[in-house]
């Protein structure tokens, strides 16, 4: 596939139907791979990089490219292009401003599962179809199945449909009927209040207040954030007590609510692993059942249900009432 994508860009790049690419390239490790915007066939041939590592949604980053002068191309997975899709029904993208190559995807890699393995240093992954290589500095050289280290959102994969795109590189793929991503919501929702509480502390005690969720999140394209808002108290700096941790996580929940299309991006980049793709999957849980099935970026016509007025529309007294 990455050479089809190389030969498919150079080409669009010569004809002039677009002026720059952006894709993926290796960062400052070999199983690194990072965003990256290429300019030119040589910038392409030496540097760009599409695998089972590749997992970045590359979506977010068109809300400030597709700005820029000329056409942009870019390559779409099928959970990018729902992304994508959703930043073009809210018009945080100019759509005109870039070409979409719709390309499959078997799932991505979690390096983070590999290390917890106990391969600490790791120094270089080498692809095998389906396994891999994995080379330290200590000296180990140890085969892991990709299956076992999988992406939680690959495992539980809503969709191998491309939902927008100007070409596609392979056939369109459907929607993934009985895909379980509810699953670890319903054993939270069978909880207690009181052992979900300490569930959720546990998990957002140990925020740094990065921001790597919020930045790269396709659903946060505000200007300008509250969190960075001098004025608030909480601009720029890890949560002083268990109030200010949960509370930045819970706005930012219900900001994305009926707009987030669960790409599963803000627990990916998370350094401190916190499930953060769970609060969200919630929120949509909840939307389906309230509302009937919603699937954010599915369409451009579709109005979102919290946006949407209907005179059948769940009343407060029954969400209250709910057991969970």
């Amino acid at each position: 596939m990455q050479g089809k994508m190389i030969e498919k860009a150079k080409e669009l790049l010569q004809n002039g139907t677009v002026n720059r690419v952006l894709g993926w390239k290796t960062g400052e490790f070999d199983y690194d791979i990072t965003p990256a915007v290429f300019n030119t066939a040589e910038e392409l041939e030496r540097d760009f990089v599409y695998n089972t590592l590749a997992a970045a949604n590359l979506s977010k980053y068109l809300v400030k490219e597709s700005k820029k002068d000329g056409k942009v191309l870019v390559f779409l997975k099928p959970c990018d292009s729902y992304s994508f899709q959703q930043l073009v029904k809210e018009h945080r993208v100019i759509r005109e401003n870039v070409y979409i190559v719709g390309i499959e995807c078997f799932g991505k890699t979690d390096v983070e599962k590999i290390k917890a393995k106990g391969l600490n240093g790791i120094s270089k992954i080498i692809d095998n179809e389906s396994s891999y290589n994995v080379q330290t500095i200590y000296g180990d050289d140890v085969e892991v199945k990709k299956c076992d280290v999988m992406l939680e959102r690959c495992e539980t994969c809503k969709s191998k449909k491309i939902v927008i795109f100007d070409e596609l590189l392979a056939d369109n793929g459907e929607v993934v009927e009985d895909c379980n991503r509810f699953d670890m919501v319903a054993k939270l929702e069978a909880m207690t209040p009181e052992e979900r509480f300490a569930f959720w502390q546990n998990e957002l005690s140990r925020c740094i207040r990065c921001n790597a969720c919020r930045n790269v999140c396709p659903a946060c394209t505000c200007e300008k954030c509250v969190f960075d808002n001098d004025n608030s108290g909480v601009a720029q700096k890890a949560a002083s007590n268990s109030f200010e941790e949960n509370m930045f996580h819970i706005i930012r929940a219900f900001h994305v609510a009926g707009r987030c299309t669960d790409c599963g991006e803000c627990s990916r980049v998370c350094p401190q692993g916190i499930p953060l793709h769970l609060l969200n999957r919630k929120f949509i849980k909840d939307i389906n059942e309230f509302y009937g099935d919603y699937q954010a970026g599915a369409d451009m016509d579709t109005r979102p249900p919290l946006v949407n007025y209907n005179m059948d529309d769940v009343e407060p007294s029954i969400v209250k009432d709910r057991e969970v």
